[in-house]
């Protein structure tokens, strides 16, 4: 068997591919994962994939907190990570929380 690294990239690709496979709870189970290793530290393009999971399923709260925790840790964000999350709220009515 062979044994793939946990590194940035592949934790990235698999919590996209939840992401298009539309298993928010498998994106943020993996992201979480990520959050606790010592080796991996979440990039944008992380963030912006786990938000995008939540976004596509409509979970605009996770979507909002992910943004937030984003921010919170000093993790540039971009076009991708800021569309999401403001669609998370649009699709569900929740417009006023995208311009707190």
């Amino acid at each position: 068997q062979t044994k793939v690294e946990c590194n940035i990239v592949t934790y990235s690709a698999v919590v996209s591919a939840c992401e298009k496979g539309s298993q928010w709870e498998k994106a943020l189970h993996l992201f979480s994962e990520m959050l606790g290793s010592k080796k991996v530290e979440p990039n944008t393009i992380s963030f912006s994939a786990a938000i995008s999971a939540c976004a596509r399923t409509g979970e605009w709260e996770a979507a909002l907190l992910l943004f937030r925790l984003m921010i919170q840790r000093k993790v540039d964000s971009n076009t991708i990570s800021l569309n999401a999350a403001i669609s998370a709220c649009e699709e569900q009515c929740e417009w006023e929380k995208a311009l707190q």
